[in-house]
């Protein structure tokens, strides 16, 4: 293998596996919602500024492709080292994947609550337990056991508290798990106190700090497992460097991540081995953090926008209609296609 060494000092898994000529495959753990919003949440979700958050879809993850691109990233400077130079996934890249606001507040806070119990039962009308030394997480079983059914007479209070379990669901499930996920941490809660401020977060920044953390602790040669968006990872590489894709016309949708659930087939899985390959046979074409694929341009930009508008209204037409199927397709006229 014709990986550079990455780093000088501390091990990374680049030098072990130009001396070994081995691989390694990281795993890593992602927890979809596995339902919808209902239809009464939404309004409370747009007021958060998760309503495209809402939209993302899971699908299945590459770990080979995850694996062969931390081979190459880079800690000191936060980029992937490719022959044709480096690149990196940014802010841009959040903002068009996920559709999360990255302008605003740093998502801060305390990470010991002192009375975790009340702030459960405060924000969410219930609490997974009375031990106030054990609570430091919500189970994701235990946030779908109270919160995926909505009684037909819920208050505005119930409305809200539901709302921010979504949310919370989102955010450790989706956005920012960690390596071993079956929880969110209980830090975030007290961010969502009041729905109307929570958009005024940078949710973008925090996702991409920790997909930026994870990259770098899984240089590690001991590293077995990743944390952090990968969605986003996975998504932002097979777009940004198409030819890690096995074909080259890919319509989109929105939020972008999406195609890789709407389009199983957009591109076959391979192992670590053929992606490090892969990338070394396209030295010379080059690939940019700020440049990239097409898809950025003006056009598409504008595009987006128009997406975004049509897509949420069908959205939440289908999920008033009861007609979730949608939510996995689109309809011709909303495809741009991209050579």
């Amino acid at each position: 293998m014709a990986t550079a060494s990455l780093i000088k000092e501390d091990p990374h898994i680049a030098d072990t596996v130009n001396k070994t000529e081995s691989y390694r495959v990281l795993r890593g753990r992602v927890n979809g919602l596995e339902y919808s919003p209902d239809a009464r949440l939404i309004p409370y979700l747009v007021l958060a500024g998760f309503e495209s958050a809402a939209l993302i879809r899971m699908f299945d993850l590459r770990y080979d492709l995850i694996s062969a691109l931390v081979e190459r990233w880079r800690p000191e400077t936060h980029t992937f080292h490719l022959p044709c130079g480096e690149c990196t996934v940014t802010l841009e890249d959040v903002a068009l994947q996920l559709g999360l606001p990255i302008d605003g507040s740093p998502v801060t806070g305390v990470s010991a609550i002192a009375e975790p119990v009340a702030l459960c039962y405060s924000l969410l009308g219930a609490s997974p337990g009375d031990d106030e030394s054990n609570l430091s997480g919500l189970k994701f079983t235990w946030l779908k056991a109270n919160f995926q059914h909505l009684p037909d007479n819920a208050t505005e209070e119930e409305l809200m508290c539901t709302a921010r379990a979504y949310i919370m669901h989102i955010i450790g499930g989706v956005l920012m798990p960690d390596a071993n996920n079956n929880m969110v941490h209980i830090m975030y809660l007290p961010l969502l106190t009041d729905l109307h401020n929570v958009r005024s977060y940078s949710w973008g920044s925090a996702v991409l700090a920790m997909l930026y953390r994870e990259l770098c602790r899984t240089t590690k040669p001991h590293a077995t497992d990743i944390g952090g968006c990968l969605i986003l990872l996975q998504s932002w590489a097979l777009y940004r460097m198409p030819f890690l894709a096995s074909v080259s016309h890919q319509p989109y949708v929105y939020p972008l991540v999406n195609r890789c659930s709407i389009y199983p087939g957009i591109g076959r899985s391979y192992t670590v081995p053929i992606y490090r390959l892969l990338i070394e046979q396209h030295a010379g074409e080059g690939s940019s953090g700020t440049m990239g694929i097409e898809y950025y341009s003006s056009l598409v930009a504008s595009s987006i926008s128009r997406i975004r508008q049509r897509r949420w209204g069908r959205f939440t037409a289908s999920i008033r209609e009861g007609n979730m199927e949608y939510i996995g397709g689109c309809t011709p006229e909303i495809y741009c296609g991209v050579g």
